[in-house]
Protein backbone atom coordinates (compact mmCIF):
# COMPACT_ATOMS: atom_id res chain seq x y z
CA UNK A 1 0.00 0.00 0.00
CA UNK A 2 1.10 3.77 -0.85
CA UNK A 3 1.11 6.43 1.74
CA UNK A 4 -0.52 8.17 -0.91
CA UNK A 5 -3.46 5.94 -1.47
CA UNK A 6 -5.78 7.40 1.15
CA UNK A 7 -4.96 10.70 -0.53
CA UNK A 8 -5.70 9.45 -4.26
CA UNK A 9 -9.24 7.67 -2.57
CA UNK A 10 -10.11 10.96 -1.43
CA UNK A 11 -9.74 12.63 -4.78
CA UNK A 12 -11.64 9.68 -6.83
CA UNK A 13 -14.87 10.77 -5.23
CA UNK A 14 -14.32 14.50 -5.32
CA UNK A 15 -16.80 16.21 -7.96
CA UNK A 16 -14.92 19.83 -8.05
CA UNK A 17 -12.78 20.60 -11.64
CA UNK A 18 -10.84 22.31 -9.32
CA UNK A 19 -10.50 23.04 -5.38
CA UNK A 20 -7.73 23.35 -2.79
CA UNK A 21 -6.61 21.62 0.15
CA UNK A 22 -4.28 23.08 2.78
CA UNK A 23 -1.40 20.44 4.31
CA UNK A 24 -3.00 20.25 7.34
CA UNK A 25 -6.12 19.00 5.60
CA UNK A 26 -4.03 16.82 3.10
CA UNK A 27 -2.21 15.17 6.37
CA UNK A 28 -5.38 14.79 8.03
CA UNK A 29 -6.67 12.60 4.41
CA UNK A 30 -3.26 10.55 4.42
CA UNK A 31 -2.95 10.18 8.33
CA UNK A 32 0.55 11.05 8.66
CA UNK A 33 2.99 14.15 8.28
CA UNK A 34 3.83 15.21 4.74
CA UNK A 35 7.56 15.33 4.68
CA UNK A 36 9.69 18.87 4.20
CA UNK A 37 9.97 18.06 0.61
CA UNK A 38 6.26 18.75 0.25
CA UNK A 39 6.82 22.61 0.83
CA UNK A 40 8.64 22.38 -2.84
CA UNK A 41 6.60 23.55 -5.90
CA UNK A 42 8.26 20.44 -7.76
CA UNK A 43 7.60 17.83 -5.41
CA UNK A 44 3.72 17.95 -6.52
CA UNK A 45 4.58 18.89 -9.97
CA UNK A 46 3.46 16.58 -12.32
CA UNK A 47 5.35 17.25 -15.81
CA UNK A 48 8.26 17.30 -13.64
CA UNK A 49 10.74 14.08 -14.00
CA UNK A 50 7.91 12.26 -15.45
CA UNK A 51 10.21 9.34 -15.38
CA UNK A 52 10.58 9.49 -11.47
CA UNK A 53 7.97 7.72 -9.89
CA UNK A 54 6.61 10.02 -7.19
CA UNK A 55 3.94 8.17 -5.44
CA UNK A 56 2.37 11.70 -3.95
CA UNK A 57 2.01 12.23 -7.58
CA UNK A 58 0.87 8.67 -8.74
CA UNK A 59 -2.01 9.11 -6.10
CA UNK A 60 -2.98 12.51 -7.89
CA UNK A 61 -2.64 11.54 -11.14
CA UNK A 62 -4.72 7.89 -10.06
CA UNK A 63 -7.20 10.34 -7.86
CA UNK A 64 -7.92 11.96 -11.74
CA UNK A 65 -6.24 15.22 -10.52
CA UNK A 66 -3.23 17.36 -11.40
CA UNK A 67 -1.77 19.12 -8.21
CA UNK A 68 -0.09 22.28 -8.03
CA UNK A 69 1.77 23.93 -5.11
CA UNK A 70 0.42 27.30 -4.32
CA UNK A 71 2.38 30.30 -3.24
CA UNK A 72 1.58 30.65 0.08
CA UNK A 73 3.63 27.18 0.44
CA UNK A 74 1.05 25.80 2.72
CA UNK A 75 -1.81 24.97 0.24
CA UNK A 76 -2.57 22.64 -2.93
CA UNK A 77 -4.39 23.45 -5.72
CA UNK A 78 -6.06 19.75 -7.42
CA UNK A 79 -7.59 20.41 -10.40
CA UNK A 80 -9.45 17.51 -12.79
CA UNK A 81 -7.66 16.37 -15.64
CA UNK A 82 -9.97 16.44 -18.38
CA UNK A 83 -11.08 12.92 -19.55
CA UNK A 84 -9.52 11.77 -22.73
CA UNK A 85 -6.16 13.19 -22.15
Amino acid sequence: MNDYDPLRDYLKKQKLPEFVLSFEAIEDIIGAALPRAAHRASWWETLRSPQEKMPQREACLDGGYIATRLADGRSVRFKRIKAGK
